[in-house]
């Protein structure tokens, strides 16, 4: 585990390495951050609110079971010891394509959003990605139609296609998947 603070020392990223990193206080934050930005409609892996807790959890398990510090880590925001925010940072393992990764579950709590957090995420995993798992990019897939093309484009994430009407969330309520990539890092 590494921690990185920002200038004015109240927001801290902190990079989980390997599954005993995750206690069970911070596992329990993870989720309930996950569920507040699904519940409130953002496309964090699930697409139908109310989301089931449980469900939640065990995706969570999923993640925190398959840390590992060559090709899956979490990054996780804090404001004054209490959860922001979180990202998971991935690498593929097939030697093809291990010189890109991917960034998953984006997500900032709702009552910090506006303050920089999840800009500071990304940066934070732009730097891991280049700097610690010597990748030479990164790719992500977002929801299209509720601003995240121009977020990521802010941060130099280039929009390179599209999966039209990829993702239904209502009858009639077809989005596109957008396909961003960040390259260099």
């Amino acid at each position: 585990m590494t921690t990185t603070r920002t200038s004015d020392n109240a927001l801290l990223f902190t990079q989980l390495l390997t599954p005993d990193a995750v206690t069970g206080p911070l596992a329990t934050a993870l989720v309930e951050c996950w569920i507040e930005v699904s519940d409130a409609g953002g496309a964090a892996g699930f697409p139908f609110p109310p989301v089931d807790p449980a469900e939640v959890a065990a995706a969570l398990d999923r993640i925190v079971t398959g840390l590992d510090p060559v090709s899956s880590r979490l990054v996780v925001a804090t404001v004054g010891g209490t959860v922001a925010g979180w990202l998971h940072l991935r690498r593929d393992p097939d030697p093809l394509v291990a010189h890109w990764g991917t960034l998953h579950h984006v997500q900032t709590r709702l009552h910090v959003r506006g303050q920089g957090i999840g800009a500071g995420l990304v940066r934070q995993a732009r730097v891991i990605a280049r700097d610690e798992m010597a990748l030479e990019q990164l790719r992500l897939a977002a929801r299209g139609g509720v601003g995240l093309e121009e977020f990521y484009g802010r941060l130099g994430w280039e929009e390179i296609g599209r999966w039209p009407g990829a993702l239904r969330l209502a009858p009639e309520d077809d989005r596109d998947e957008v396909l961003m990539v960040l390259s260099p890092l």
